[in-house]
């Protein structure tokens, strides 16, 4: 079944269709909801639908979300009727490919529901930052310029007594010029690596010689530095919650998949004839 299931439009078609009256009594999963020929459509038939619907429709208001479920599965059920006499090789694939693809998604819900041991996402958060060196932050200035002369000539004013920031509201080119060049924080990765390898390259305070990018010429001022903070464990839960659910996932499908009798058959065909419709017909 696809992923997506959209709810069809009200279409014109020939059959008896009834909707039932909502008994006195509670309504169950079996309550009888519309009738296309002797097919039932029941409330666990919406139900189960509903569940699968893509979230925008899963946000309408539930009458508006009922009617509409009920009339696809109608329309279906009419569509169904039709070709059920006219079934073909392909299409009994087709169901096959279908069923599978179902089933297998709700066994793969099953196996998802198991639950997390605190155990198992303390491994993984110990796995993760317990042996790891904490980057580096960088907190830097710089003044953009388009020639290196003009690079140079910053330089020399600076060392002659010149404020970084007033240079660099009053020549910097970059967007950072109007705040006096400051580029707040960043760690490693995050500018174009020659700028980057200047940046690492001072010492707090410090003002580099022209520096050339793809952007220009630049004059660079690491203003301060600092070890990045490790996330705490309540910071990294949810990601390694689901991180470890995945592992086991796959796990459990391997171990699935190794008590099975699987074989793949070595069996010499041309790969394109996976795009051969033409084979239904032989």
């Amino acid at each position: 079944m696809k992923n997506r299931v959209t709810i069809l439009t009200t279409v014109c078609f020939a059959a008896s269709l009834s909707v039932s009256a909502f008994a006195a009594d509670a309504p169950t999963a079996k309550t009888v909801l519309a009738t296309v020929g002797s097919t039932e459509i029941t409330l666990g038939h919406v139900i189960a639908l509903r569940g699968r619907l893509p979230q925008e429709y899963q946000d309408l208001a539930d009458d508006v979300l009922m009617e509409g479920i009920v009339k696809q599965l109608a329309q279906q059920t009419v569509l169904m009727d039709a070709i059920n006499a006219d079934i073909d090789f392909r299409t009994t694939l087709g169901l096959e490919n279908e069923a599978r693809a179902f089933l297998a998604g709700e066994m793969l819900a099953r196996i998802s529901e198991h639950p997390v041991s605190e155990e198992d996402v303390k491994n993984a958060y110990a796995e993760k930052y317990d042996s790891a060196i904490p980057d580096q932050e960088f907190n830097a200035s710089h003044i953009l310029v388009a020639t290196q002369e003009e690079a140079q000539e910053i330089v020399k004013m600076m060392q002659d007594g010149a404020d970084f920031a007033t240079l660099a509201r009053e020549k910097s080119t970059g967007p950072s010029g109007p705040n006096g060049g400051q580029l707040g924080w960043f760690g490693k990765g995050a500018m174009v690596p020659e700028f980057e390898a200047a940046v690492i390259g001072l010492a707090v305070g410090e003002v580099s010689a022209p520096v050339k990018t793809q952007f220009g010429w630049h004059v660079v001022r690491l203003n301060e530095m600092r070890n990045r903070t490790i996330p705490t464990l309540e910071d990294e839960r949810a990601e390694l919650t689901m991180k470890v659910q995945q592992q086991n996932v796959q796990a459990e499908i391997e171990r699935m998949t190794a008590a099975a009798n699987v074989v793949y058959l070595q069996v010499d065909i041309d790969p394109a004839a996976i795009r051969d419709v033409s084979l239904f017909d032989k």
